[in-house]
């Protein structure tokens, strides 16, 4: 059987989308809070970009960012690290049937961001833009 990923079939649903983004802001807020009791991981400043939930809404996906860029896989490591504890926060702030497994993965989106800037400030882009 083929792996779907998140681009295959009609999206999601508006309830993936609400959920995700319920997840993304109390996940953010845990965070930014200091909430779960690790000092290295309330030493960084971690930007939660999106959560993309599964149609069951048994599993979510945060993408995140550390501030500044650097350290990714740290971060990564360390939300890893601390998984149960932030689920079990966002399982207590969130009133769903389940508190979904939280997964982490970089988000991309702002070096595609810079990448696409980098593209349209070549003069060749910009000649044909203009024309």
């Amino acid at each position: 059987m083929a792996k779907r990923n998140f681009h295959d079939g009609p999206g999601p649903s508006q309830r993936q989308l609400r959920v995700g983004e319920l997840i993304r802001r109390t996940l953010s807020e845990i965070l930014a809070r200091g909430d779960i009791h690790d000092p290295e991981l309330n030493r960084l400043s971690v930007t939660v970009g999106e959560v993309r939930t599964s149609p069951d809404l048994k599993v979510a996906t945060a993408y995140v960012l550390p501030l500044g860029g650097t350290g990714r896989e740290d971060v990564i490591a360390l939300l890893a690290r601390n998984q149960g504890p932030l689920r079990r926060s966002i399982g207590r702030k969130l009133s769903l049937k389940y508190a979904p497994e939280l997964r982490f993965r970089i988000d991309e989106t702002f070096d595609k961001l810079d990448e696409t800037r980098r593209l349209f400030s070549q003069e060749t882009v910009r000649r044909d833009i203009e024309d």
